[in-house]
């Protein structure tokens, strides 16, 4: 399996479905780990980020360059605060969810969560990546 071009540094899509309620948030900060493995840099303030655990199955879509106005939206709200799949194509196979029209879609397992300590507690998510499709046709998006 090879990943090497799986997403970039832009605006990668975390999102799961949690005890009956949709979470997803947009990470800026991605990067390979291995072949089959990501790393995400989730910030502390994030709700998504609260409710992962290792084990938990979740989708994470690398936007393609059409959809910054996905990634804002994402971006800018908590899921508590807004139903950030109100006005988005999404796709989910159980608890993972995808979003419609992005560059690369990967189904992941939350294998490690490392916590930063400091004025805030960021987390570093470690993912091993069950699969994934790439739209070879598309580009990323990145800011």
């Amino acid at each position: 399996m090879q990943l090497v071009r799986a997403f970039n540094a832009g605006c990668n899509v975390v999102a799961i479905e949690k005890n009956h309620k949709k979470y997803a948030m947009t990470c800026a900060w991605a990067t390979m780990l291995d072949y089959d493995k990501v790393g995400l840099l989730i910030g502390s303030q994030s709700e998504t980020g609260k409710v992962l655990e290792v084990g938990d199955i979740c989708g994470i879509s690398a936007l393609s360059h059409k959809q910054r106005d996905i990634a804002n939206l994402i971006g800018e709200h908590h899921s508590s605060e807004y139903d950030k799949f109100k006005t988005i194509k999404y796709s989910q196979d159980n608890s993972a969810i995808y979003i419609d029209g992005a560059k690369v879609v990967l189904e992941v397992q939350v294998s490690e969560i490392h916590h930063f300590k400091g004025i805030e507690e960021d987390n570093f998510v470690i993912f091993k990546v069950i699969s994934y499709i790439e739209d070879a046709k598309k580009k990323f998006l990145s800011y």
